[in-house]
């Protein structure tokens, strides 16, 4: 059983929902980066998310765009977010996600991503923008200890999430609208229906729900019925409001407690 797997089923024991915290790695550098994953990880956060800093990232919206762009400039790439793993893995157990666009995983090489990944102490990747349909010339190089986790949008039909289900681990991603990452007017009533309908195709898989979600009582209104709860440009919005602020990782770690509250 994977570290993913174990989290949810301990969360499900204990009547919680997953509290999955996406941050750009290496935002605004390595240093302040890992200590706001510090914070995270001991405020609440149950999955981490790390993304890999990308020069286009078309899915996302302009505060996690800001964040790659410092991120590069301040010298991350795939190489040191892999390091970032491995001296997280020195204070936390929990899960960590790869965040990642196809292209500099291509670039890394992709059995040498799988190998320094699996190495450094990741537990799943998620690629954004690779369909089941053209995932196989990377998920056929890799074994079994990472979960490959897979996006659903609103707009995928039933049998479609069926598909998707079955080539994936983990969790399933549902993305809560169409758009990009930071859109704001979050409709939990049409999530919850989309939800619904992914649960009874995805083969027991936990179902979490990200996009638009910013607030402690969007974090609440979502873990009614989703496995999980994905926040990613609220932490960013965060991070670039306190950029040289000395107390800014003790925020980002306060923030994270009081959405972990909130899902209670």
């Amino acid at each position: 059983m994977s570290r993913i797997e174990e989290t949810f089923d301990k969360l499900r024991s204990t009547g919680e929902t997953a509290l999955v915290g996406f941050i750009t790695a290496g935002d605004p550098d390595f240093a302040v980066s890992l200590e706001i994953t510090r914070q995270m990880c001991g405020s609440g956060v149950d999955i981490l998310e790390l993304g890999i800093p990308f020069s286009d990232p078309t899915a996302d919206g302009p505060v996690i765009q800001r964040s790659s762009a410092r991120a590069i400039e301040a010298g991350m790439n795939m190489k040191t977010a892999m390091e970032m793993v491995r001296q997280a893995r020195e204070f936390t157990a929990i899960p960590i996600v790869l965040f990642s666009y196809y292209n500099p995983i291509l670039a890394y090489g992709a059995e040498t991503f799988y190998r320094d990944a699996v190495a450094a102490g990741a537990d799943g990747t998620l690629v954004v923008d690779l369909p089941p349909e053209e995932s196989d010339e990377l998920t056929d190089l890799w074994g079994k200890e990472l979960d490959f986790i897979r996006l659903v949008a609103p707009t995928t039909p039933p049998e479609r999430m069926a598909r998707i289900a079955s080539r994936a681990s983990g969790f399933i991603y549902l993305v809560s609208m169409t758009g990009i990452t930071g859109s704001s007017g979050l409709d939990s009533e049409a999530a919850a229906s989309v939800a619904k309908d992914l649960k009874s195709n995805c083969n027991g898989l936990p179902v979490c729900v990200g996009f638009g979600i910013s607030t402690p009582q969007d974090a609440a209104k979502v873990s009614e019925f989703a496995d999980g709860v994905v926040v990613g440009s609220a932490f960013e919005r965060l991070i670039e409001s306190g950029l040289g602020d000395k107390d800014i990782a003790e925020r980002v770690g306060q923030f994270a407690g009081r959405l972990k509250r909130s899902m209670k």
